[in-house]
């Protein structure tokens, strides 16, 4: 049964769940006790000026570890770090196996020989090999060959910031990058991909450049022809993915009949691709066409919804622009806490380990500090993302319940972010943290099962996917009821739980109109990411087949549609939100008003046309006893 309680849009202001907000606050001033713990104790300065094996930090005076030959010296004119062999990684422990010096320079030409070593030392100043090796001993003393750096020494530059000699040479990254990936068991394919990608980066900045574009005019294009939309999309999907699948076709079969096609290994590679990308976007035509028959019937009421949602883009075009801001704070927030992740990475006491070199370690409670930063991660990017839901919500809001449009706020976004910021943290934050009691399960299930992989058992394996499968859909279920719940909140300034209660009992009320509108609607917007993507992945494959005679191109194409999905995900989940708000507004709307005086509607003249039509529909299809009548009769 519904709730008694009436909806007073925008007329109170109040304070909502302030505990939460207090709570949020003393976690925020434990992550900022956490970076300046690992300030403080000399972690920053061992990160930014690099430190070597026996735990002198460069470019500085060294205070003596006991126990530890070469520790406490002067290094102050040796500001950067030298790995005598760089590519030597441990995925195991995540670091370099290579004893690390403070040299003055690093090596900017390919040393081949312990002669041209100990050359580079009298010309530079620069010491590659240990401590207590002199340059004149490295072609003559026997402990050079491990105290010296592999030779060849590759070609090397200062990292910025880091004071790291890093090598120039990609194939070292290759190497890394062969060790991570198990499935590639020819390492020339690896390398190939590499630099295949490196070879067309202009063409891949210039692709990742036009999906933004493309997202934007779609953006754009959606505030005036919302009514056609869906029909557009629907053709030139069919259109895309007909055209595209017979693109790849096409040149799978012109690059197999031509004589030279089966020259190069690079050549063959790329046929391979051809062949692979065709075949999957054969299937994935295919399914597309059976989805859209399956949806025709349902897409009147998406069209109308459209329609609507494109008019409050024409009221607030900034709401564009809000992927752009919640991403910049997302990037702003990720770099401060990798930059504190690294400080946590260095600090702790020097103690020695089994090779005679020093490792830093944190003893007692403050090792635990790694799990409460990787909580803050979690709960602060919910929070930030929570932040442009209530943002967007109350925007709409303030669109929808204010009566004469032209008395609206000169910027309805500002004004939504000073209620949010003055009243609605609390609720932001007890949202967010729900969110992440959900995900921080699921992680560690998921961490688990890899873990594990190959070594449990069948029933234990399908109990595990069970579970992280059951929390993936009890956090999307949480996420929508969180986002009606910001809006119920910047309707009627209530606090998170009853807010939520009250948009869970229209949701239900409204069960069937909510099922249409999460698929027909969700599905169009899908259609438009696959646009983008289609046209971005067409553009890229003409691009890239001028480069088919000396590039793969099948790792440039997979990271620019990739990117062109984020890119458009990005932007149309700014429209599904509108659209959604939008839909409680309006059962709201029509739920506790009837157009008679005292209580008329919110709506404007395009949501009344929308009701009166449903409203003949429902006559007509009741007359004849039709399903979709009964289906809008909550109307």
């Amino acid at each position: 049964k519904s709730s008694k309680r009436e909806w007073k849009p925008l007329e109170d202001h109040s304070c909502t769940d302030v505990p939460w907000l207090l709570l949020f606050i003393l976690f925020c001033i434990g992550m900022g006790f956490i970076c300046g713990f690992s300030i403080a104790t000399g972690a920053a300065a061992r990160l930014l000026s690099g430190y070597d094996s026996y735990g002198n930090i460069c470019g500085q005076k060294n205070v003596k570890v006991e126990g530890i030959v070469n520790s406490g010296l002067d290094l102050t004119h040796k500001k950067y770090v030298f790995f005598l062999d760089p590519c030597n990684i441990d995925l195991v422990h995540q670091k370099i196996k290579s004893i690390a010096l403070c040299v003055s320079a690093c090596p900017r030409t390919e040393l081949k020989t312990l002669a041209d070593v100990q050359k580079f030392a009298e010309t530079n100043g620069s010491t590659l090999c240990s401590y207590e090796l002199q340059p004149t001993e490295y072609t003559t003393d026997p402990r050079a060959a491990k105290l010296c750096p592999k030779y060849p020494v590759p070609e090397s530059a200062p990292i910025p910031f880091f004071h790291r000699c890093a090598p120039v040479n990609i194939s070292c990254y290759a190497k890394f990058a062969e060790a991570l990936i198990t499935f590639v068991s020819d390492s020339s394919v690896l390398h190939r991909l590499i630099s295949g990608v490196m070879t067309s980066k202009e063409i891949i900045m210039g692709l990742c450049l036009l999906s933004l574009v493309l997202s934007m005019i779609l953006m754009v294009i959606i505030r005036y022809i919302s009514r056609v939309l869906v029909w557009i999309l629907t053709i030139l999907v069919v259109l895309g993915s007909l055209g595209g699948t017979g693109v790849l076709w096409w040149l799978y079969a012109k690059q197999r009949l031509s004589a030279d096609a089966l020259e190069t290994q690079i050549a063959k590679d790329n046929l391979q691709a051809l062949l692979i990308y065709a075949i999957a976007a054969t299937v994935f035509t295919v399914i597309l066409f059976l989805i859209m028959l399956i949806m025709r019937k349902r897409v009147a009421l998406t069209i109308a919804l459209f329609h609507v949602a494109g008019k409050v883009f024409i009221h607030l075009p900034l709401l564009v622009f809000q992927p752009f801001w919640t991403f910049f704070v997302l990037i702003l927030f990720w770099t401060y806490w990798i930059a504190v992740l690294l400080f946590l990475g260095t600090t702790g006491s020097p103690v020695p380990n089994e090779e005679g070199f020093v490792e830093f370690q944190m003893a007692g409670p403050l090792k635990y500090m790694w799990w409460y930063h990787v909580v803050g991660l979690i709960w602060i990017s919910e929070f930030i993302l929570a932040c442009q839901q209530m943002t967007v919500a109350g925007a709409v809001v303030t669109y929808y319940f204010t009566r004469e449009k032209r008395n609206l706020p000169f910027t309805p976004i500002l004004a939504s972010v000073n209620r949010l910021v003055c009243y609605h943290l609390g609720t932001v934050a007890k949202g967010s943290f729900i969110i992440t009691l959900v995900k921080i399960p699921r992680m560690i299930l998921m961490y688990i099962h890899t873990q594990l992989k190959g070594k449990e058992n069948a029933c234990a394996r399908c109990m595990l996917k069970a579970c992280i499968c059951c929390l993936w859909c009890l956090e999307k279920c949480l996420t929508y009821l969180n986002q009606n719940a910001y809006t119920a909140t910047a309707i009627n300034s209530t606090n998170f739980c009853t807010s939520a209660k009250d948009a869970f009992v229209i949701l239900v009320e409204n069960a069937l109109r909510v099922a249409a509108i999460n698929t027909v609607g969700d599905f169009m917007l899908f259609l438009g990411k696959v646009l983008i993507v289609c046209s971005t992945g067409l553009a890229g494959i003409m691009l890239l087949n001028y480069q088919r005679d000396y590039t793969i191109w099948v790792l440039p194409l997979i990271i620019v549609c990739l990117f062109a999905f984020l890119v458009a995900h990005c932007f149309l989940s700014i429209y599904e939100m509108v659209v959604d708000v939008l839909f409680l507004c309006f059962a709201i709307d029509t739920k506790y008003n009837d157009g008679s005086p005292g209580r008329e509607f919110y709506m404007d003249k395009v949501l009344m046309e929308f009701v009166e039509n449903s409203r003949k529909s429902m006559k007509e299809a009741g007359r004849g006893g039709g399903a979709e009548g009964r289906e809008l009769k909550p109307m």
